[in-house]
């Protein structure tokens, strides 16, 4: 069903959530390729050519993870929420561990709807749909120097509980109590 809300310019959207489908892989590739671009240019260095890949939003839709957000029949979002994490995680100081819980993976917002309110929107989308599964708290990982996804989820109630160090540099782990 297509939510409703106000962007911060004050118009109406209207965003349909959804399961991927195959035929969204090449529009959700071209996202993340246009994402990076807009990000290098702004000197975060967080995504690449080596991920997140074709393969990996393949290996999403094959488990039935990934799900897009439209706008006018556009994706405007992107993102993965499972249980899968790297041995990293491990090391994180999380403070509902006897919750159950979901990690977000890879949310990409189009550079065609940033600044629209569409992140945000999709975090509650997100934490809804968890709550309605009866999932207690949500984690993530953020990279360090992307001072704009971590005022999106600490702005959201996100709080740092550690960090891991890949290819790209730190990441903050994450973690919210639903």
């Amino acid at each position: 069903m297509p939510e409703i809300w106000h962007s911060p310019h004050g118009r109406s959207e209207r965003m349909e959530f959804r399961p991927a489908r195959q035929t969204d892989i090449d529009g959700i590739c071209a996202l993340v390729a246009s994402a990076i671009i807009h990000m290098q240019e702004q000197k975060i260095f967080q995504w690449d050519e080596k991920y997140p890949t074709r393969d990996d939003f393949l290996g999403d839709l094959q488990e039935n993870t990934l799900s897009v957000g439209t706008i006018e029949g556009k994706i405007a979002v992107t993102f993965t929420v499972n249980q899968t994490c790297d041995p990293e995680y491990d090391d994180g100081d999380w403070q509902y561990p006897e919750e159950a819980y979901r990690i977000i993976h890879r949310l990409c917002v189009n550079p065609e709807f940033q600044g629209r309110g569409v992140a945000g929107r999709t975090l509650r989308h997100i934490e809804e749909e968890l709550r309605r599964q009866k999932i207690g708290a949500v984690r993530l990982d953020v990279f360090s120097k992307n001072p704009a996804a971590i005022a999106l989820y600490t702005g959201n109630g996100y709080e740092k509980r550690g960090f891991a160090d890949w290819r790209m540099g730190r990441f903050y782990l994450m973690e919210k109590k639903l």
